[in-house]
């Protein structure tokens, strides 16, 4: 909901960009993408030897691929047998570590040493959706966009201390003055990490290791519903503080941490305030392994608006229950939070849990059967003193909801949502996804979290509809990614029975259909 744009702002927006003329012409994008995955796709795979392999230009093609070749090898064998820790591997979801461990081949053509991590990386998305819903696009266009993501990253690995630097640069092109932009898919050059770390393998000799980063950084926790490093966003999450971290091998591990959350400017440098302070512990048991469990507590005081109906003092009281999942086997996720505090001038009283069951068969394919259900609190009474309306704080929702970028029409707050997901591998570079579910509102009188939409009688109901998703994943290597995906939202009765005064574009009442192809390149 913060990040979309009034359609005052889009316009300025668009008479900005026209003044500094246009971005990218549509040729030169075709062109970049073009060379992009040509490259990319020369390091996955040696191209047939032609006719011209004989002639002397032929020899010099052959010895540049064997150079490519040998650079590949060196830096593959590097990534996986003589990799120094990143200074933010502890701050990644360990299932998301490969993001920052593909073999540097940038590093290895450099010859770079050991101890020095050098790494770049592109993705490019084009993504296109119809009959659009929010306030702020009241013309009701389809609005296709290409957004690309770069970073670049930096670091001083070995030791007990470690350095490491990681610039971002988001932007979008294509995108006209009634398309959905904001600090959420636009963030040029900026600075995304920067921070130092101290390690103790072994504090005191009592076996436990800590670790303490100080500086500008991104992290995930849990399950990342709450506090993300962003995947599909198109921009990341990033926090200035200190974070510190106390464990024991694999078996346990507690979290603090004290930040200042950094707000995204879209075309300027990132800030910070001293009046927007986020704090929290995070518990983590993982030494039974049909019953792990994390724990935790968020504190956030959010003062910066001058308006205090704009202003949050949240606490956020978690529980997460897990089971790993294993072939032939249950496995289930169970989380619960409860949310506490003030909402500008009310008393905040919130609530959120997820719910998933899974089973994965020992078949071909490997598939995986999982049913989920999501419900974050609404607010009953629009006119009350009392808030009910979750807050997601700073989650991730692609990987459970539905995609975000452009799209992302749910959020994790005054939402109820059943549904199913099955997941296969017809090889091992490929995933491909199938998901169902419904969506409703929490609470009818309460706001579509995101869309600007209200019905404060609450007569429009709370029937948003369903939506179907199919994802296709093809993942050559740790370097080389390619992601296409197509979602359809039957949307409910909310739409067609919403009054005009609460501002539904034209044709907004209709099904979305939401298409992307994105290609993600590491060097």
């Amino acid at each position: 909901m913060r990040e979309g744009m009034s359609v005052e702002r889009v316009r300025r927006r668009a008479v900005r960009r026209g003044s500094r003329g246009k971005w990218v012409s549509r040729p030169v994008i075709a062109a970049s993408l073009a060379v992009l995955v040509t490259a990319s796709a020369g390091l996955a795979q040696e191209p047939e030897p032609g006719s011209t392999f004989g002639t002397e230009d032929g020899l010099k093609e052959r010895s540049v691929w064997q150079g490519i070749e040998r650079i590949k090898e060196r830096a593959t064998t590097e990534s996986e047998h003589r990799w120094e820790g990143t200074a933010d591997e502890d701050l990644i979801r360990p299932v998301r570590i490969k993001e920052a461990k593909w073999a540097r081949y940038l590093k290895t053509a450099l010859d770079l040493p050991k101890w020095l991590d050098l790494g770049l990386e592109n993705r490019t998305r084009f993504e296109v959706y119809d009959h659009p819903w929010r306030v702020s696009q009241s013309a009701g266009q389809t609005d296709p966009q290409i957004q690309q993501r770069s970073r670049v990253r930096f670091g001083l690995n070995g030791g007990p201390f470690r350095f490491l630097f990681e610039g971002q640069d988001s932007r979008v092109h294509l995108a006209g003055p009634d398309s959905f932009v904001g600090t959420g898919s636009e963030d040029e050059t900026d600075i995304l990490q920067l921070f130092v770390s101290a390690t103790a393998k072994n504090l005191f000799d009592t076996g436990l290791r800590t670790d303490l980063h100080l500086g500008r950084l991104t992290a995930d926790f849990g399950r990342r519903r709450l506090i993300a490093r962003n995947d599909f966003r198109n921009t990341t999450n990033a926090f200035d503080g200190v974070h510190w971290q106390l464990g024991q091998n694999k078996a346990w591990r507690v979290r603090s941490f004290l930040f200042l959350p950094v707000v995204r400017k879209e075309t300027a440098l990132d800030t910070q305030s001293e009046h927007f302070v986020f704090w929290g512990t995070y518990y983590e048991n993982l030494q039974v392994p049909w019953f792990r469990h994390n724990v935790y507590y968020f504190g956030l005081n959010d003062r910066r608006s001058p308006d205090v109906k704009a202003r949050r003092t949240l606490s956020t009281f978690g529980l997460r229950l897990y089971e790993i999942p294993k072939t032939a086997k249950v496995d289930y996720e169970l989380e619960g939070v409860v949310q506490t505090g003030t909402s500008g001038t009310k008393d905040q009283l919130a609530y959120f849990g997820h719910l998933d069951v899974g089973y994965s068969f020992d078949l071909p394919w490997s598939p995986r059967f999982l049913i989920q259900y999501d419900y974050a609190s609404g607010t009953r009474d629009p006119n009350g003193n009392q808030s009910g309306t979750f807050d997601t704080l700073f989650g991730a929702r692609r990987f459970e909801l539905v995609p975000t970028g452009s799209y992302g029409p749910f959020f994790r707050s005054n939402i109820s949502s059943p549904g199913f997901r099955v997941i296969a591998s017809p090889a091992k570079e490929w995933t491909l996804q199938l998901k169902f579910r419904f969506w409703y509102l929490a609470q009818a009188a309460d706001a579509f979290a995101g869309s600007g939409l209200q019905d404060p009688t609450g007569g429009a109901g709370n029937d948003l509809g369903q939506d179907l998703e199919l994802r296709a994943v093809w993942k050559i290597n740790d370097n080389l990614l390619f992601d296409a995906g197509y979602d359809h939202w039957f949307k409910g009765d909310y739409f067609k029975r919403l009054p005009p005064s609460a501002g539904l574009p034209s044709g907004g009442e209709k099904d979305t259909d939401y298409f992307y192809v994105l290609t993600t390149i590491r060097l």
